[in-house]
């Protein structure tokens, strides 16, 4: 894992980061994947930095993971707060520590812009997320989550 390192992403890694979300959205019981849709939100957020981050694990030139955080306010912390929207390794790096490393990038980026909170989803039968995310110390929420699609 030596030859893997962390960095923001830019806009050239949309394709690569497209697949990596094509992957979580099969994997995800509410989403399906539409590569277009994908990199229509990926520009927003890459090319505008008051919307989020999205950081990449690359090996090389190859996208190996990614995460992306999106930014808000919380009435309830009375400032910034954060959304971690996606986050992907691709299945031939998990167990190598790369989603450690993604994670660990997107809390200090959400530190650093004076979040308070990070608020995320996964799927309620995906018990190795929900694991990973115990273990970086997020929480399990009493509050459902509910969609309308405009």
């Amino acid at each position: 894992m030596s030859s893997v390192r962390i960095r923001a992403a830019c806009p050239e890694d949309i394709p690569q980061l497209s697949e990596l979300l094509t992957i979580l959205f099969t994997q995800e019981a509410d989403f399906i994947p539409d590569p277009q849709r994908q990199a229509r939100g990926l520009e927003l957020i890459v090319t505008k930095a008051e919307v989020g981050r999205i950081f990449c694990a690359v090996d090389g030139d190859a996208v190996i993971g990614m995460v992306s955080i999106l930014f808000t306010v919380s009435t309830a912390e009375g400032g910034p707060a954060a959304w971690l929207e996606d986050m992907i390794v691709h299945p031939d790096w998990r167990g190598q520590g790369v989603g450690a490393q993604l994670l660990g990038g997107a809390i200090h980026e959400a530190k650093a812009a004076g979040c308070l909170r990070i608020t995320l989803l996964t799927d309620q039968t995906n018990e190795a997320a929900m694991r990973f995310y115990r273990r970086a110390g997020f929480e399990p929420s009493r509050m459902a989550p509910f969609r309308l699609r405009l």
